[in-house]
């Protein structure tokens, strides 16, 4: 391995360009959907737009997590940056919105690497309590993207193709990628912790997982359409149980696992990954929903929408930032439990939007949900950080990225299913006052703006009160799960 020292500062600005790619990507294509759908159709597929991307994402984390101990950072994070930008271009040429959903699984599969490895990269770098303020400063890409996302986002709806949203993240992850490669130089103790980590990879670890996390998925997405106890639902329902039991048993015995179990016995960092998992949803839910609620409920146009999403990205590095000083005088649970306060108040907000109904209430809901991700997220990436070894340091952070975008998956699954089931029931009791079938893919005459005013009054009325009602169910389901988040930080080991 080299002896050349790395050069910290362009490193940075490069791990800082890699999760700027992915943060925007994340603003953009939420702001974004309505357009897209409008165009595509296939209001039904929505949320797969999203849970494919999630789904690749959240079983990859785990094995680029081994990878990097295994490999090194630099290789793994340059091949998942690669994948990732074939996957956005792609995403760009798509012509269906089948299409568009295979080249996000591929967009998904190199994602796994980008922000895990990034965040990784950062910890061997620095010392924990240069990490501390590190970490805020990262968090701080996302204030800066949320505000450009949708405003390119808009821009480029308005005056190009939604294809660039897509196609902005390519100048950034070849930067990023050049950055790393050419100035990140892993050092000698590095280089033999790969050594005895270099066995071989658990693909049946790997495969297992996905076996039992898709079909899982499926059935909360298409559960409604193919009903609950019908056999196909028995049967993915069987195989992701039996998958699940088989990937434990698997990692239990494997000698070198894609996810270390023992981990898990670690009290502080397996409520950390709960609390990770009911977050990561609450904060996927919000950034897939909203946008919907704003231009759809209130006749918002889509840069008022993405601004009300922007808001979680304003308030996550300001605390993020806050906690990044605390945690070191007041300790790892204080300032976690501020930010599991935060989530409950930020999922009060969104309980009461339906009430409410103001895109400023929407946005007042997105800062305080923001805060708590800060306050929390970046307390926990800290903490596990510093309790664990170099040659667990990769495989331990990206199970709590893991468990967070696995909850932002499920999460978005099962409130997709919850959405389409209700939205489903709302228009064929409203049928008398529709010109049109009451379908589900009716709402994308909301959503396109020249749909939207050939709708007579009626029709126009009725549909907002179908997805006001629909909506107001999941975001009823984001309190609930800032509650949860909130009871595991409580179970949090006090000298945390």
């Amino acid at each position: 391995m080299s002896k050349r020292k790395t050069k910290r500062p362009i490193v940075l600005t490069a791990v800082i360009l890699a999760m700027f790619m992915a943060a925007v990507e994340a603003t953009i294509v939420a702001t974004a959907m309505p357009q897209i759908v409008a165009d595509l159709g296939g209001f039904s597929l929505f949320s797969w737009v999203f849970s494919s991307y999630l789904l690749m994402q959240v079983v990859m984390i785990p094995v680029y997590g081994k990878l990097s101990d295994m490999y090194g950072r630099k290789i793994i994070f340059a091949i998942g940056i690669s994948i990732f930008l074939i996957g956005s271009i792609l995403c760009g040429f798509s012509a269906t919105m089948e299409m568009l959903i295979i080249s996000r699984f591929i967009q998904g599969l190199g994602a796994g690497a980008v922000q895990p490895i990034a965040t990784t990269i950062v910890g061997d770098m620095y010392t924990k309590e240069e990490r501390a303020n590190i970490q805020g400063y990262l968090a701080s890409v996302w204030g800066i993207s949320a505000i450009m996302g949708p405003v390119l986002g808009a821009v480029f709806i308005e005056y190009l193709h939604w294809a660039w949203i897509f196609w902005v993240n390519i100048p950034f992850g070849i930067i990023a990628l050049i950055g790393v490669t050419l100035f990140l130089h892993e050092d000698i103790k590095s280089a033999e912790s790969m050594k005895k980590n270099r066995q071989s990879i658990d693909y049946k670890g790997a495969l297992l997982l996905l076996l039992a996390i898709t079909p899982f998925m499926l059935v909360l997405i298409q559960g409604n359409v193919w009903g609950f106890t019908s056999p196909l639902v028995m049967s993915l329902l069987a195989c992701s149980f039996i998958c699940l039991v088989l990937f434990i048993k698997v990692e239990r015995r494997e000698a070198n696992p894609m996810m270390t179990l023992s981990l898990w016995e670690n009290q502080h960092i397996r409520n950390a990954n709960i609390a990770s998992f009911s977050a990561g949803a609450i904060l996927l839910a919000v950034s897939t929903f909203l946008p919907t609620y704003v231009q759809g409920v209130m006749n918002q146009p889509p840069i008022i929408a993405g601004l009300a999403l922007t808001a979680i990205s304003i308030g996550w590095p300001i605390s993020s930032t806050i906690a990044g000083k605390m945690m070191l005088k007041k300790g790892f649970r204080t300032t976690a439990l501020i930010g599991g306060c935060a989530l409950v108040t930020g999922g009060l907000f969104y309980m009461l939007l339906p009430v409410i109904n103001h895109p400023l209430w929407a946005g007042a809901g997105s800062f305080v949900i923001g805060v708590g991700m800060g306050f929390s997220t970046t307390t926990f990436i800290v903490s596990i950080q510093s309790s664990v070894d170099w040659n667990v340091r990769g495989e331990a952070t990206s199970m709590n990225m893991f468990m967070r975008l696995l909850g932002g998956a499920v999460g978005v699954a099962f409130l997709g299913g919850l959405l389409n089931r209700r939205l489903e029931n709302e228009l064929k009791n409203s049928q008398e006052y529709l010109s049109f079938e009451p379908t589900i893919d009716a709402v994308n005459h909301l959503l396109e703006a020249g749909q939207r005013e050939e709708l007579r009054s009626v029709e126009l009325e009725a549909l907002q009160i179908g997805l006001t009602n629909s909506l107001g169910i999941v975001f009823t389901t984001i309190f609930i799960l800032a509650v949860t988040s909130f009871f595991f930080i409580l179970r949090l080991p006090k000298d945390s």
